[in-house]
């Protein structure tokens, strides 16, 4: 690995938030959200206080995969807005010190993206690994070219061929990582980024970021790639955030990535650390996900200590060189109301999310409760399996109390049902109670931003685990967090809270600290 320059000051410390476009806001009554929706919410978004906005994909596709399936890297899709409404997203956002990052698809390629339809016609074209005979997982030719091509995750999704860790005579598609199609895309890569940099865009999201070498041990080869790139973003575009879709920080971070999500996927235990805060086993839940009760659970039986142990491998291996992303959600994840979780459970969640030292990420509409809508019709790609639908989480954000919810400009269908729930959370309602979930979320950013110990810098101490966790920050903060239903009690000997900062519940008398059930408190030391 190389040396590589530091984390983009703005994205240091950054609060980021994911917004999924097509059901973010519809400025043209299409039922699709679009580039002109958000450029008219991105007063709300300045308000709440988020420092960056990063998309999902918004380039030229069929949708077969919800945009995951590019067939041009360099058009805009039209069901969002042409590349003067990006720019006009960028430049109104940037004027409200918000960056706006895009989601990159760096692995595969619609099968609908000339690039394939021309390797499907040309057997001397290895932009894609294609087999002569079948092999596991390839999928037959739809073209005149004989054989068979890898697909990255469904069959639509060709692999673009960054060639193999480990080749084989035997196996001749297996092509080194520095064979012609390779080269080729990696230098694509290169240009795909310099166009969407050149345009003011803040960035990339890089989906499926460990997919690129096939057969890589360690991912030590692709690890090697996304450090040639970041050499040359640094050298290009020094600014640029790099943050990756892998779940394994310790890898991915040295590798050359400003930042890597936790996710419910990735890395020894395969995305069990998160899950084990946040995943109560409704919503998207996947077969081979073995059933345990999450932290932030009602009934209390939780293990922080899952969390706590891999955040802590993952921290000493990426030091200062980039960051750990905690998100609440993902539009491939349940929401953090799910299921039996109630509008009080989320409070904590919050509290805890938005003073640990990892950069949050707020998923569109978690900042009001907004609740994974289950037994919604596959839209896009968004069933994996019986019990893994990620459209309950991709519903439209709920701007009002109207019958609408203020999504739409006009009266067609929407992208995704709305919410049934006539009790529906929505940011008019709570924008206007200062009582409300957005308000505690608004001002815990605002506590993160006047009081950087709170955030990805300061230092963490625990000082207890179980139920309620309660730490400090910089040693000059402490917070507590009791996600169970029950009260639940711990001595602090020598601890003086100077004043409160944001509490519900939770009370300090001499040594002894109690917490109400689904209470929280930073406090000043």
């Amino acid at each position: 690995m190389t040396a590589n320059r530091p984390v983009p000051a703005w994205l240091s410390d950054a609060v980021l938030y994911q917004v999924y476009p097509q059901s973010f806001a519809d400025s043209d009554g299409d039922g699709i959200g679009d580039f002109a929706g958000l450029t008219e919410r991105l007063e709300y978004l300045h308000w709440l206080g988020v420092d960056a906005v990063w998309l999902n994909p918004c380039f030229a596709s069929p949708f077969r995969d919800a945009g995951y399936d590019v067939d041009d890297y360099l058009t805009t899709a039209p069901r969002y807005g042409d590349a003067a409404a990006l720019a006009e997203l960028t430049d109104r956002a940037g004027r409200l010190g918000i960056r706006v990052l895009l989601d990159l698809v760096a692995g595969h390629t619609s099968d609908q993206h000339p690039w394939f339809r021309a390797s499907a016609a040309d057997p001397t074209d290895h932009r894609y690994i294609w087999a002569d005979h079948p092999a596991e997982r390839f999928a037959p030719s739809p073209g005149s070219r004989p054989g068979w091509y890898l697909p990255n995750f469904f069959d639509f999704q060709p692999a673009l061929n960054f060639g193999y860790a480990r080749t084989d005579p035997a196996e001749p598609w297996r092509q080194g990582i520095d064979a012609e199609g390779p080269r080729a895309n990696r230098a694509a890569l290169r240009e795909i980024m310099a166009h969407w940099l050149g345009l003011g865009i803040a960035g990339f999201r890089v989906d499926m970021a460990s997919s690129l070498v096939k057969d890589d041990p360690g991912k030590v080869e692709t690890g090697r790639l996304w450090t040639e790139l970041r050499g040359w973003l640094d050298d290009r575009h020094p600014d640029a955030a790099l943050l990756a879709e892998w779940g394994d920080p310790g890898r991915s971070v040295p590798a050359g990535f400003h930042g890597d999500f936790l996710l419910q996927f990735g890395g020894d235990q395969d995305g069990r650390p998160l899950r084990s805060l946040w995943h109560n086993g409704t919503g998207t839940d996947q077969d081979g996900w073995p059933p345990e009760p999450c932290y932030f659970d009602a009934e209390g039986k939780g293990d922080i200590g899952v969390f706590l142990d891999a955040w802590r491998t993952a921290d000493r291996a990426v030091g200062t060189t980039g960051r750990i992303v905690l998100p609440t959600s993902n539009h491939d994840f349940s929401r953090l109301a799910c299921g039996p979780r109630t509008p009080d459970q989320l409070a904590p969640a919050f509290a805890f999310q938005l003073t640990w030292p990892t950069l949050p990420a707020i998923y569109y509409g978690d900042e009001i409760g907004m609740r994974y809508v289950p037994g919604l019709p596959d839209t896009e790609g968004s069933t994996l399996g019986p019990r893994y639908n990620r459209a309950g989480c991709r519903t439209p954000m709920q701007w009002d109390a109207t019958p609408g919810a203020g999504f739409s400009a006009g009266t067609a269908h929407p992208y995704l049902p709305l919410d049934p729930d006539p009790g529906r959370p929505d940011v008019a309602t709570q924008r206007a109670d200062e009582s409300s979930l957005l308000h505690l979320v608004r001002h815990l950013i605002a506590l993160r931003r006047s009081h950087p110990a709170l955030g990805a810098h300061g230092s963490l101490d625990v000082l207890h685990t179980g139920y309620p966790l309660v730490y400090t920050r910089g040693d000059r903060f402490l917070v507590v967090v009791n996600p169970r239903r029950e009260p639940a009690a711990v001595h602090l000997p020598d601890l003086t809270p100077r004043q409160a900062l944001a509490t519900r519940g939770v009370h300090l008398t001499g040594p002894e600290l109690r917490a109400d059930g689904f209470s929280y408190g930073v406090f000043a030391l």
